[in-house]
């Protein structure tokens, strides 16, 4: 991302460089390039705190949906553990073991989501596929785990 605003910048230096030269002493010159030098590293660093920004708020916002559906699924794990009490002694240990699977992995991407550290915004990107595609496989098992097999 920095490499097209730099050359963007650069080639956009050069033009008013070129444009400048026909018109202005070359005291003139100099003093408006370096101007323009300067404007552009400032817009870099501006175009760059932005970006950063808006990455930072992304993951915000992200982490905050996941929390939100890790507490929904932490809910709906301890209401199906209420009704596995109610059921029969064949079935509840096949429920209980589906039932602790889930946990498991309900915690697993709870931790994974806590301990996440920013690298990169491709690093951003392929966690949070890798997150959502888990966290849609975790909501498909809850699904299955709800209906019940009557054979």
């Amino acid at each position: 991302m920095r490499k097209p605003i730099l050359s963007i910048t650069v080639i956009v230096l050069m033009v008013v460089l070129i444009m400048s030269t026909g018109c202005n002493s070359s005291s003139k010159k100099i003093e408006n390039a370096k101007e323009n030098v300067q404007n552009a590293n400032e817009n870099v660093i501006d175009a760059n705190q932005e970006l950063n920004q808006a990455l930072n708020d992304s993951i915000q916002d992200f982490k905050k949906i996941a929390e939100d559906q890790i507490t929904a699924n932490e809910k709906s794990l301890a209401l199906y553990k209420a009704r596995i009490v109610k059921e029969n002694k064949k079935n509840k240990a096949d429920y209980e073991k589906e039932w602790a699977k889930l946990v498991e992995q309900n915690k697993e991407l709870k931790t994974r989501l806590k301990d996440y550290k920013q690298e990169s915004k491709g690093n951003w990107e392929e966690f949070k596929t890798e997150y959502n595609h888990d966290m849609n496989e975790l909501g498909k098992a809850f699904k299955n785990l709800t209906v019940k097999n009557v054979k």
